[in-house]
């Protein structure tokens, strides 16, 4: 059986592409969840070992996202199998190729996700004319370089704390996953008030308690080395961050890091995810249950997408970031609000907000889905 029909319901997926050239090593795969709201927008993730499983469940995500930010998108997904640390020219041969290979699916649009950037999305537009997140120099609002996602995340946590009774000034923060997303948001937060005091990344982690240099491990980013190398800090095994003791946890590298076998081990009041797909749904059940306020992924982490969708209908970069600030800030008062209220886990809510979004649009349509 498909692995994917497992998670089909009535929402979607409207479609599966899967693309294969092994002339220049193409292998990746689409997929289209939703457009009753509008066209799809959602990034090219090139990772080895990405899954059509899990394509699927990023395309959800997108769904959720960008109907809970009040966009005229549905969600969709692509992956592109691959080291994304390939020769810069293997990577643009791929890259390009995969936008062709999908240029027929005029219902999509790429962005940027973990392991392609603005420079891969000028490659898309230069193929296809369909990407957001492009370099300036084209027009675009860069979304890594200007840090829209973590721009997000930091007005996200703001608003979480106060359902946590505690404040950003002083707070204890930990990012796992210290790529461009997790440095904007510590950078965010730390001019709070907020000291980050562990941080990893795909080679290892650190932690002081009494705060870590954002500058000087972004330094140690630029140079190629691992936050592991601050001299500052102190050496933690990777996969140990989830233990240290935080206020605020940020996941923000890849799916599923905390899952029922080690969410018990987490040591935080407030989980903002940075990451798609961040926390399993039964872990965030269980951290629910035990008072910890978990701010659902769509949510938290939808300032890329409301950036790329405004840029994509040409609005300015100061509109884009202060349509972030308002949507962001609304929608996770009102999803924390509502599982306060309804006393359910914060993605309950959040998800039933979406889905009444995208069945309304589908009411409207002579096809439930297409």
């Amino acid at each position: 059986m498909d692995e994917t029909l497992e998670f089909a319901d009535e929402i979607g997926p409207a479609k599966i592409v899967h693309v294969y050239e092994p002339s220049v090593g193409l292998r990746g795969t689409l997929v289209v969840d939703n457009v009753a709201i509008g066209p799809s927008i959602g990034g090219l993730r090139m990772a080895p070992d990405v899954t059509t499983a899990e394509c699927f469940r990023l395309a959800r995500a997108m769904t959720l996202k960008n109907a809970a930010a009040g966009l005229p998108h549905g969600g969709g997904k692509s992956v592109l199998y691959g080291d994304p640390k390939m020769p810069a020219e293997q990577k643009e041969l791929r890259i390009r190729a995969m936008a062709c290979a999908l240029r027929s699916c005029d219902d999509y649009i790429f962005g940027p996700d973990m392991g392609t950037d603005e420079r891969c999305m000028a490659w898309v537009r230069d193929e296809i004319g369909r990407a957001i997140g492009l370099p300036s120099a084209i027009g675009g609002i860069p979304l890594d370089e200007l840090g829209a996602t973590g721009f997000g995340l930091g007005h996200a946590a703001e608003i979480g704390a106060r359902y946590c009774d505690f404040e950003i000034e002083g707070a204890r923060i930990v990012v796992q996953g210290f790529g461009s997303v997790g440095q904007h948001a510590a950078r965010q937060l730390v001019r709070r008030g907020a000291r980050l005091v562990a941080v990893s990344d795909s080679r290892g982690a650190t932690q002081s308690p009494g705060g870590l240099d954002v500058d000087a491990l972004l330094d140690l980013k630029r140079a190629g080395k691992s936050v592991a190398d601050h001299p500052d800090g102190q050496p933690l095994g990777r996969d140990s961050i989830v233990e240290v003791d935080c206020e605020i946890w940020i996941p923000a590298a890849r799916p599923d890091v905390i899952r029922e076998d080690n969410q018990a081990k987490l040591r935080a009041k407030l989980v903002v995810s940075g990451a798609n797909i961040a926390l399993t749904d039964a872990a965030e059940e269980k951290l629910h249950a035990r008072g910890v306020v978990c701010v659902p992924d769509f949510i938290a982490n939808a300032g890329g997408v409301i950036c790329g969708a405004l840029e994509y209908a040409g609005a300015t970069e100061s509109a884009a970031f202060q349509a972030i600030e308002e949507r962001i800030r609304a929608n996770t008062e009102q999803v924390l609000e509502e599982s306060r209220r309804r006393s359910v886990a914060p993605r309950r809510a959040a998800t039933d907000l979406a889905l009444r979004r995208v069945k309304t649009a589908m009411s409207y349509r002579r096809w439930s889905i297409f």
